[in-house]
């Protein structure tokens, strides 16, 4: 396959199926439904399995899977308009929002998003940015640009959708609804301060008239989740993820109610919803200061690194896990956990899978919390001391920062960072990208008050133990097997799992690779160059499409 030559080639061929209902809505009820044809929220469906039923693209026939097209994308107010279709003078509609100067344009960012698949339309966003795509070509149809007033542009992780509208969040802390048919702006809503040093990430995640929004924040700040009114904007409720007020639960995990105030629990990762139990089950980040003892006391600094699951309606929280108690290595357990219903010690039960950053693997009960299995799936974590009576990794003193250096593995990247994990049900198979990391933690500041956010220390990255695509049975933590990559860059974007018995993944050496879902054999892979988010699929006209980003590119592919 001549790349060269197909990138603006097979648009043209495609064109004639232009004639589609392009920007109609997305009714919330269908939120509820099994990931089949299209793609309506973050992970697909509510499950966070990146699980698609979709099969014609199967182990037998992805050998034929072929480019269909690339579009390359132009954050900000210049140069607009998906490279394959300026050369035809049919530029998109840009709209500008924001409240910032105008004159700050962050330029070199990648998409991390997952793009939602709707009626024939993709939307995908970048820092400040979003993009409506037609799903069978790549031409763009518009581009909305917000007028940041600063934050950190780390990356975002896209968009929600309920009926007509879309959701995104900005790096100066709004969450802002557009139309999608026009992308023109609705309203937008502050949703954290960006004086006190929140930056806002996570795809929102709407949930019946609930717009579930997170943020995160590097200082001493406490963590929160939100939700919005999806016609309004008007706030509906907030639940902060550390105690600030006296008789809060966990306060008793802090030396002091001002420490757990400034405790952190960010959350920068979308979550997973139950239906049956109304329940919404997502991850909290580090406690701060990150590093350090400091104010934070020797407890175990609830809700920091733990799943916690709130009623949607109310905001309340039904039960918690702590994944990494009184964590001292910045190992967020923001990661999405996977919500299956499968037989567990001869029962079937509900359960919720996660593989943490900080290289331990667990399978809960969704309903209660209950803990039922935790393993050490990082071939060398080291930073823990056995479990504790709840099945929670010990935390060992002697692996924290000290002044000579401390050699731990994972380094503060983790196994896993916020790359999405998949599960297939024709395996009973959880997958996820494991990064073994060494580093050596240097104390720097030797002050027992400790220091802010994320300071107070060096980390002097040491190598590599070996970085690999790893499957792990959820009834022991065990894994199954694992297929090496070529570089720490492997899975980079996150996994997708496929009915066709597949598993696709970025391998770290600039290919997109669909491997045997049940052995982990690489059967088909494409040079693309490195995957910078999790790959996707949707079904359009009869025939099952597969896409990908790398940094400002979307590439698409489909059977010929």
């Amino acid at each position: 396959m001549m790349l060269k030559n197909a990138l603006f080639a097979a648009p043209l061929l495609l064109a004639p199926c232009l004639l589609v209902a392009q920007g109609n809505g997305l009714a919330p009820a269908d939120l509820l439904k099994p990931l089949s044809d299209s793609w309506p929220t973050y992970n697909g469906d509510y499950s966070g399995k990146r699980y698609s039923a979709l099969k014609q693209v199967n182990r037998t026939t992805v050998k034929h899977l072929t480019l269909a097209w690339v579009t390359q994308v132009h954050p900000g107010t210049d140069d607009t308009g998906s490279s394959s279709f300026r050369r035809r003078g049919a530029g998109p509609k840009l709209i500008i929002g924001g409240e910032g100067p105008g004159d700050i344009s962050i330029r070199g960012g990648t998409i991390k998003a997952s793009a939602l698949e709707v009626n024939g339309t993709l939307y995908f966003t970048m820092p400040d940015n979003a993009w409506a795509v037609d799903a069978r070509d790549g031409r763009e149809l518009w581009h909305f640009f917000w007028k940041t007033k600063g934050g950190t542009h780390i990356g975002n992780r896209g968009l929600g959708m309920w009926n007509n509208y879309l959701f995104m969040e900005t790096p100066d802390d709004y969450l802002v609804s557009l139309d999608a048919k026009t992308g023109k702006e609705r309203w937008h809503k502050t949703i954290a301060s960006l004086d006190e040093g929140y930056f806002s990430t996570p795809a929102p995640v709407v949930i019946g008239n609930h717009v579930l929004v997170g943020s995160g924040n590097d200082i001493d700040a406490p963590g929160f989740l939100q939700s919005f009114d999806p016609e309004t904007g008007a706030l509906q409720w907030k639940h902060y993820t550390v105690p600030m007020e006296k008789g809060d639960p966990g306060l008793d995990t802090w030396a002091s109610l001002d420490a757990a105030r400034h405790g952190g629990a960010q959350t920068w990762i979308p979550g997973a919803y139950d239906p049956e139990t109304h329940l919404y089950i997502f991850g909290t980040g580090n406690p701060t200061p990150a590093f350090t003892t400091g104010t934070r006391g020797e407890g175990v600094n609830l809700f920091t690194c733990t799943l916690i699951a709130l009623n949607v309606d109310t905001g309340k929280m039904a039960w918690y896990y702590q994944t990494s108690p009184h964590d001292m290595h910045d190992y967020d357990s923001a990661q999405t956990p996977v919500l299956v219903d499968a037989m567990f010690n001869g029962k079937m039960r509900k359960l919720a899978l996660t593989a943490s950053r900080n290289g331990y693997y667990f399978t809960l009960d969704r309903v209660t919390g209950e803990h039922l299995v935790t393993t050490k799936w990082g071939s060398f974590t080291n930073w823990a001391n056995g479990l504790n009576q709840l099945g929670g990794p010990k935390h060992d003193p002697g692996k924290d920062a000290t002044v000579p250096g401390s050699l731990v593995s994972p380094g503060s990247d983790g196994t896993v960072n916020w790359e999405p994990p998949a599960y297939s049900p024709q395996t009973g198979l959880f997958y996820v990208s494991e990064h073994n990391s060494f580093s050596l933690f240097y104390l720097l500041d030797v002050d027992p008050r400790g220091s802010m956010g994320l300071g107070g220390k060096e980390e002097d990255e040491l190598g590599s133990g070996g970085t690999y695509l790893t499957a792990i049975d959820y009834n022991t933590g065990k894994v199954a097997w694992r297929h090496p990559y070529y570089s720490d860059g492997g899975g980079g974007g996150g996994l997708l799992a496929t009915a066709g018995g597949l598993l696709f993944a970025g391998d770290g050496g600039g290919s997109l690779v669909a491997h045997d879902a049940a052995t982990g054999k690489p059967i088909w892979n494409t040079r693309i160059g490195d995957v910078t988010n999790a790959p996707q699929t949707y079904m359009l006209d009869g025939h099952q499409y597969v896409i990908a980003a790398t940094g400002d590119k979307v590439w698409s592919f489909m059977l010929y």
